[in-house]
């Protein structure tokens, strides 16, 4: 292949790498961060996401970067929310006067990695894009240096991210060393032959630093602290994009290299998934800080997404994609709420700062009550709709293991339910705790058409999501 077709396959990442390049020049010499400046980073990132759409099909660098339906869904997804969390970074910095020209820089980055992974076809690409993506949002954790919590959340994201990666590089070099390549075409070979007991020993390491990346218990235990400390429109970033990225990771290593050893790893990823959604459930009762209370829920939710991967094929990845596209509309919208709300120039974080919000800012209170109840799965609710795809693609898949881990699952859901409705019982009908400050505008403006995807444009946008996740599915398995 020419270097003209590789570079057209390429041309997402090349603006967002160019894009970061630019920007990082400019802040330098300018310093301030202005609106033309933000502007220009979300309009690289959209560009990459009008790219990675228009653009080619195929295989690039012989075999090693992937751009198929899979990798464009992603991409948008990704990029769009990266977008997102420029723009509120942006305003939430500046009213604290932290506002620097790094933080797009870093977001953009993040990004660009995220859509590497998306687009790996090979081991090697797949760790240069996990740990592109790794170190910027190690750095935006501790964004604010001058805050304990947010340099405590970056440190302990670091270590135990560098744990996760040693996990990862592993569990890879096994695979390598059995395989004799690192191209996941070939490794699905030679899972065929008398090598696959130890490529399977290695593909268990790697699914350990994959469940690391995403917060899957039993190795979830940094989700907390890192959300309490980092800086909500951070945690939003968080909460979201890097969530789908790694879900396209264990896509990618289970469905291109591993495509014919479902019986294998469904196994760990049913222990994963069970384990996830219980851990999330039960931990989150006794939380009274919203942050803390949402990173469990996002290991819950992880649990679901892991489920649609054990169930594997077509039907599996679809569901998994269309739950994660669903939860990240949804987190993004919750954090963007939380980040509008200051009582007395303070951030509102607890339970407890949310009583009788409806009396002081009720477009906000309902728009976080929309959230919590798609986040426990009630219909309408773009949350049910996630689930009913998850739920019943494992009951329709005919495994009596993945059918049990499925009621399981639902049950999981019902004990999530109590700290949801917490929520919003303290929202509406506990005694106001004092007034709240004119909520940001600009988060105002998101969480309000989160709250309005939920419900009700989520029926509609499901008529063209659902066939864009299916195609997006239908391009795994083929390394």
């Amino acid at each position: 292949m020419t270097f003209a077709a590789n570079f057209s396959l390429v041309l997402p990442e090349v603006i967002l790498g160019a894009s970061a390049l630019v920007l990082l020049v400019w802040g330098a010499f300018h310093g301030k961060v202005t609106p033309l400046f933000t502007g220009a980073a979300v309009l690289a990132l959209l560009g990459a996401a009008v790219a990675a759409v228009v653009g080619p099909h195929g295989h690039a660098f012989n075999g090693v970067y992937a751009a198929d339906a899979a990798a464009t869904y992603a991409k948008v997804a990704i990029y769009g929310f990266s977008a997102v969390a420029i723009v509120l970074g942006d305003r939430w910095l500046a009213v604290r006067g932290d506002q620097k020209f790094e933080y797009a820089v870093l977001v953009i980055l993040s990004a660009l990695g995220m859509g590497v992974t998306a687009s790996a076809g090979d081991l090697i690409s797949l760790y240069v894009g996990v740990e592109l993506q790794s170190l910027a949002l190690y750095v935006l954790a501790a964004f604010r240096r001058d805050d304990a919590k947010s340099s405590e959340a970056g440190l302990k994201y670091f270590v135990l991210g560098a744990l996760s990666s040693g996990l990862l590089l592993y569990g890879a070099s096994l695979i390598y060393g059995f395989a004799g390549s690192t191209r996941f075409e070939d490794i699905a070979a030679a899972a065929h032959g008398t090598h696959g007991t130890g490529l399977l020993f290695g593909l268990v390491f790697l699914l350990c630093g994959l469940a690391f990346k995403v917060s899957a218990a039993p190795f979830h235990m940094w989700t907390p602290d890192v959300y309490e400390g980092a800086p909500t429109p951070v945690v939003g970033f968080f909460a979201a994009a890097p969530k789908l990225a790694a879900m396209m990771m264990f896509a990618r290593v289970l469905g291109d290299a591993f495509p014919d050893s479902v019986a294998q790893w469904r196994q760990i990823l049913i222990i994963t998934a069970l384990a996830s959604v219980f851990v999330g459930a039960f931990a989150g009762l006794a939380q009274s800080n919203l942050k803390r209370l949402w990173a469990y829920s996002s290991i819950a939710n992880v649990g679901y997404a892991l489920l649609g991967v054990a169930t594997g094929g077509e039907t599996g990845l679809h569901s998994m994609l269309l739950f994660m596209t669903l939860y990240m509309v949804d987190v993004t919208g919750f954090f963007a709420c939380l980040q509008a709300l200051s009582r007395d120039g303070k951030p509102m974080e607890t339970i407890e700062d949310m009583a009788g919000l409806v009396k002081h800012r009720p477009g906000v209170a309902v728009a976080m009550t929309a959230f919590s109840l798609s986040a426990l799965g009630m219909p309408p609710f773009s949350g049910f709709w996630a689930k009913f795809y998850v739920f019943g693609a494992a009951m329709g898949s005919g495994d009596v293991l993945l059918q049990w881990a499925a009621v399981l699952g639902l049950v999981g859901s019902v004990v999530a339910a109590f700290y949801y409705l917490r929520l919003i019982k303290t929202m509406w009908f506990d005694a106001p705790a004092g007034a709240v400050d004119r909520p940001q505008p600009i988060a105002r403006a998101v969480g309000f058409v989160a709250a309005a995807f939920s419900f009700p444009v989520v029926l509609v946008a499901l008529i063209w999501l659902d066939p864009a996740a299916r195609a997006a599915a239908a391009a795994f398995g083929h390394a």
